[in-house]
């Protein structure tokens, strides 16, 4: 099936570290990842992740360099 092929609804999930992923919309979600709130096609979904993960450190490497820089 190519990309533009694809009928199925998904859905933007984002786990603890704030990174992000798409999941099929009607699939339980892994451990670890929650809904962030968008669903659609593959490509909106994707689009979406572009607008809002500007920074791909996950969030426990951003808090760690933030403190070292702030005593640093």
């Amino acid at each position: 099936m190519s990309a533009d092929d694809d009928t199925r609804t998904y859905a933007v999930v984002v786990n603890d570290e704030e990174q992000f992923s798409i999941w099929w919309d009607d699939r339980e979600l892994p451990a670890g990842w929650r809904r962030e709130g968008t669903t659609g096609t593959r490509g909106e979904c994707l689009a979406r992740i572009d607008e809002v993960w500007t920074d791909m450190r996950p969030l426990s490497l951003r808090r760690w360099m933030d403190e070292h820089a702030a005593t640093g």
